[in-house]
């Protein structure tokens, strides 16, 4: 309160210091004015005017100038507030009824670089809305009522680092971004309706560290492979991951992604829009007639449909590195066999030769005995 009345008092001087120095015959009592002293006079009384500006405080919020952070939370707040201190890094904002955020909705704390709106009632992050704020590395709008955000949103928070988009009713993330988020490194969207979530779309965050999918009923079919392999090339680079547990196909229901081997994946179907049914349709494959009554009401295709194709063979790196381990583990035993085999063979050889030697050399010997012996006696 007194905060407020010393701001109060600071205004009413400044607007009475203006109109004393704007009339013309005004001059204070026992001093004499030179010809540019009514001008100094207007500078100072209008940076009186600015001062109350640069140190306010908005109602309902607890400013600190010492760490530059405004918090306004649990204040029932159904709009981001105006006058906002220009020198706010942090800006608590959770707690409230905020319900919408306009374009620049905070160009006047441009060092921002903290923003909570958790638990609020946004259904929309329009990207004009945070336009003005090259600083902000970290944005929670966890438990709001978020539907979807704009493919935009990179270009508007290019040095952001940490987004969490947990708790919110998310059914679809935007393809691309347009751009690469080059300096995201935590993406969380848990405890959503996300169904699939294109590769492409953390394909555009090269430094991301961490990146948190539980607790949405993931589709485990032909659209989620390539977020399966993105996922095992990503944690086998070292990031961390806490998985996505499958809700459909009912057979796979409660496993984890990883854990189910590509191979078991099916591919999705072709466009037949422009192809003829002859072409489209494949050998084990339901006619177009059965694939037509797929379709639900909105007019778009079950994404299980895809179930009932040949498989595909991607190629996995991890799978490859082990079978020519195994293959090599393999061959170095069937190696060392045959040559533990050859040196039997070659031992057991020489063994026998050299008992079979033994007689055969006393034979000799006794019959040159027995040859001295005749010669002997004939000569006798």
């Amino acid at each position: 309160m007194s905060l407020e009345l010393n701001q109060r008092q600071q205004l009413s001087l400044g607007k009475l210091l203006l109109f004393q120095s704007c009339s013309p015959g005004y001059r204070q009592p026992g001093a004499e004015y030179k010809a540019g002293d009514q001008g100094t006079l207007l500078l100072v009384s209008s940076v009186g005017l600015l001062l109350p500006g640069v140190g306010s405080c908005p109602m309902k919020c607890l400013c600190h100038p010492s760490s530059n952070s405004v918090d306004c939370s649990g204040q029932g707040l159904s709009k981001v507030p105006t006058n906002l201190p220009p020198w706010t890094v942090t800006l608590l904002l959770q707690d409230n009824q905020i319900h919408w955020l306009p374009a620049l909705a905070f160009q006047s704390v441009s060092l921002l670089t903290t923003l909570n709106l958790s638990n609020n009632s946004l259904s929309n992050l329009a990207a004009e809305a945070f336009y003005g704020l090259p600083h902000l590395r970290v944005l929670n709008v966890t438990q709001n009522s978020l539907l979807s955000i704009e493919s935009s949103f990179a270009r508007a928070l290019p040095g952001l680092r940490e987004l969490d988009l947990s708790s919110n009713s998310l059914s679809i993330l935007p393809t691309s971004l347009g751009k690469p988020w080059e300096n995201l490194t935590v993406f969380a969207v848990q405890q959503n309706h996300l169904l699939h979530l294109d590769r492409e779309l953390l394909e555009a965050m090269p430094k991301v560290r961490l990146v948190l999918l539980k607790d949405n009923p993931w589709i485990c079919d032909c659209h989620l492979l390539g977020l399966k392999l993105w996922l095992e090339r990503f944690t086998f680079q070292g990031g961390e991951t806490d998985g996505a547990i499958c809700r459909l196909p009912e057979s796979w229901n409660g496993k984890a992604l990883l854990s189910i081997p590509h191979e078991l994946y099916q591919p999705c179907s072709l466009p037949s829009q422009d192809l003829a049914p002859s072409l489209v349709r494949q050998p084990g494959s339901a006619p177009q007639d059965a694939q037509n009554s797929h379709e639900n009401s909105s007019g778009q295709q079950d994404p299980l449909e895809c179930e009932a194709k040949p498989k595909p063979k991607p190629t996995n790196l991890r799978h490859a590195v082990a079978t020519v381990v195994i293959t090599g583990v393999v061959c170095g035993i069937v190696c060392l066999m045959m040559l533990a085999a050859a040196i039997y063979g070659c031992t057991y050889a020489a063994i026998t030769a050299q008992y079979q030697g033994r007689p055969l050399a006393s034979a000799r010997k006794s019959e040159k005995m027995g040859s001295k012996e005749l010669m002997d006696s004939s000569s006798a």
